[in-house]
């Protein structure tokens, strides 16, 4: 574990020389990359710097007690001895999670769809109220969110809203969200004050570039319609509305957020890379040890993740049997209460399952 510090130090020197490099100055996607992964290093050597500390503090107070006669010195090392010993534990787990393989996913912008579920018009209501605490959360995070397409709800709110995420590690984050949404409350809709349950789905993907996935022109089929619902003059007048049926797999993307033809192009093929990307990643994890399966879901639409119980102000997040009394702070967009749990539960999984392996 000591060499490995050492290993981390020589890293983190040799990237601020490939910083310091003016053949590197001038080309900006390689800072940006060098900058990113000096971040990286700086988080995980700092939880081993202070494991060495512990590691070294444990040393020196042996070495103490083992040749000094003086009784004060004695009683101060085997105190020193005690408090890092205690320590110990705490900090070797803490760098060991940090030495998790990482993601490249995690520092990917995201793709978010959020749909109406069981519950009729307090459904999309919902969708409305969960879109909003992400715009807050993004707002918290300096992130840019960018509405791809959304289809409202008669009453309020959304049957459908799907938007991107711009912003460091936004997909590593937010990828926690994705499963079903439930809510328990009294709707608007309701004249006799009955709680009613209704549900929503989020999905999330990692935004995909051209390079992850490529989209060819012959394996893709694009319609064109007029749009429909709110909206400018364009609105029912022209075909600016498309949708993208990808060949091989079925997958069928719409947009007509814009009143641009080839700007809900665009966005309908952003959509659809992140969702060719979400299946290859999927396909992956089915190749993966039952033990990895048994671990936080990030990505299984179909599992109840998550209850708002808004009569009690009650959160609970089934995953990890989370529960806070806190729900108006919840849909104000303070959701790293519930990420942070989660993420560190999700680390201590994996943890355990590398320790297995060794």
């Amino acid at each position: 574990m000591l060499e490995i510090v050492k290993k981390l130090e020589k890293k983190l020197s040799d990237i601020d020389a490939a910083m310091s490099d003016p053949a590197n100055l001038g080309e900006m996607k390689k800072m940006i990359k060098l900058g990113r992964e000096r971040r990286q290093v700086e988080d995980i050597l700092a939880a081993g710097r202070k494991y060495r500390q512990v590691m070294n503090g444990i040393e020196e107070a042996r070495e103490i007690i083992m040749h000094e006669r003086d009784s004060e010195l004695l009683a101060m090392a085997r105190e020193e001895l005690e408090k890092n010993e205690n320590q110990l534990e705490q900090v070797e787990k803490e760098f060991k999670m940090k030495l998790l393989p990482h993601d490249p996913n995690d520092e990917k912008s995201a793709i978010v769809e959020i749909r109406a579920g069981t519950g009729g018009d307090e459904a999309g209501i919902f969708v409305g109220d969960v879109f909003r605490m992400y715009q807050r959360y993004c707002d918290s995070k300096d992130w840019k969110m960018e509405i791809l397409n959304a289809t409202d709800s008669q009453l309020g709110g959304f049957k459908e809203i799907i938007f991107s995420i711009e912003g460091d590690g936004a997909y590593g984050l937010m990828k926690y969200e994705s499963g079903v949404h439930r809510v328990q409350r009294v709707p608007a809709t309701e004249s006799q004050g009955r709680i009613h349950t209704s549900a929503i789905t989020v999905a999330v993907f990692p935004e995909a570039e051209e390079v992850d996935v490529e989209v060819k022109e012959n394996e893709i089929k694009v319609d064109v319609y007029r749009s429909s619902g709110p909206g400018g003059q364009s609105v029912n007048t022209t075909d600016s509305a498309v949708r993208i049926t990808h060949l091989p797999t079925g997958l069928v993307v719409t947009c007509q957020d814009e009143k641009s033809q080839i700007k809900n192009k665009a966005k309908a093929l952003k959509v659809l890379r992140a969702r060719l990307l979400d299946r290859m990643l999927s396909e992956q994890k089915e190749k993966i040890t039952s033990e990895r399966r048994s671990m936080v879901s990030t990505g299984d639409r179909s599992a109840k993740i998550r209850t708002y119980n808004f009569p009690q102000s009650r959160v609970t997040d089934h995953r990890i049997n989370l529960t806070l009394y806190r729900l108006d702070e919840i849909m104000e967009g303070h959701i790293d209460a519930l990420i942070e749990p989660l993420r560190q539960h999700d680390q201590e999984e994996r943890l355990k399952l590398e320790t297995i392996r060794v």
